[in-house]
């Protein structure tokens, strides 16, 4: 068995130890191989991949595309591996939609957004869009989920907000660490003392008192990641509000690597608290986040005994 071999017999251990089944990304993987080594490479490269991928004569650009994610997951393990491994970029076929490459913050970006937050102009401006980060940061939840929420919709005794503006008109609970319940109090008694009658039912509120609009809560996080001085990634990976969610949902799953969890058992109860419609949208992290997939391949290496990664 070749170099290329082991490592691909690894990789696909490791994704189906992750609750993948793989039997089509196998048989073609198996295929990039045997292609390579009829070339006698010994790693990717991206001409290579690119050569492969296009090898199917009048693909469609999905199934180019799809050829193509499969080779780019392999070589995205092969580099934690082999450092002269080439990972395809993101957009060597631009005819195919895809979804952009997650901004994973650190604990760092999130103190810095929060602490230009107190730059902005009122008291009540500044509370409602660091406890809007706040929430985004430790629940995961969408940014038009928290904009919906209304005052109701936090139960403060139970320690559980309730989701009614999901997506396909789906509701779902989302219980609260008791840190969050006392912000959230706060919170409320800032909103309140401001406006005593209330101006609408909303949880978090503008500076008229009225429910936030989407629009100007972008305009208002665009303004303090450059403020906090936050840049963008290789390609399409920026800062977005939305890359919260997928900071939070990536932080969970390799909380569960290092502690030696069943991911593959927990993962639906991620994708329920997630609210994703779909569970592939959440397996979709296991390959959208090198850092997991690196990780996870380390603590599978360390549970079948090996001190470094094969």
């Amino acid at each position: 068995m070749t170099g290329l071999q082991t490592a691909l017999a690894d990789y696909l251990a490791l994704r189906r130890s992750l609750g993948f089944s793989l039997a089509r990304d196998a048989k073609l993987l198996a295929q990039f191989i045997v292609y390579l080594e009829q070339r006698e490479a010994s790693t990717v490269t991206v001409t290579d991949a690119v050569a492969w991928v296009r090898l199917p004569s009048g693909g469609s650009p999905g199934w180019l595309g799809y050829r193509m994610s499969v080779v780019r997951g392999f070589a995205t393990y092969l580099r934690t591996l082999d450092p002269a491994t080439e990972v395809p970029p993101v957009g060597l076929l631009p005819a195919r939609r895809r979804r952009a490459v997650p901004y994973l913050y650190s604990d760092a970006d999130i103190a810095a957004l929060l602490t230009q937050a107190q730059r902005l102009r009122t008291p009540l401006r500044t509370a409602t869009i660091q406890t809007l980060i706040g929430l985004l940061a430790v629940t995961g939840m969408r940014i038009g989920e928290v904009i919906g929420l209304d005052d109701e919709d936090f139960d403060a005794e139970a320690g559980l907000l309730i989701v009614r503006a999901a997506k396909l008109g789906k509701w779902r609970q989302i219980p609260l660490h008791p840190s969050t319940v006392t912000a959230l109090q706060g919170y409320r008694r800032l909103r309140d003392q401001q406006f005593p009658r209330a101006v609408s039912c909303a949880l978090l509120v503008s500076t008229a008192g009225a429910r936030l609009l989407y629009y100007n809560v972008s305009q208002t996080f665009t303004t303090l990641v450059r403020r906090a001085g936050l840049t963008g990634r290789a390609g399409s990976c920026r800062p977005r509000p939305h890359d919260l969610r997928h900071t939070f949902a990536v932080r969970t799953l390799l909380g569960w690597c290092r502690d030696g969890a069943d991911v593959a058992a927990q993962m639906p109860l991620l994708s329920t608290y997630l609210g994703h419609v779909e569970p592939a949208n959440t397996y979709w992290y296991l390959q959208a986040a090198p850092e997991l997939l690196a990780e996870a391949a380390r603590c599978l290496d360390t549970g079948a005994g090996g001190d470094e990664p094969r």
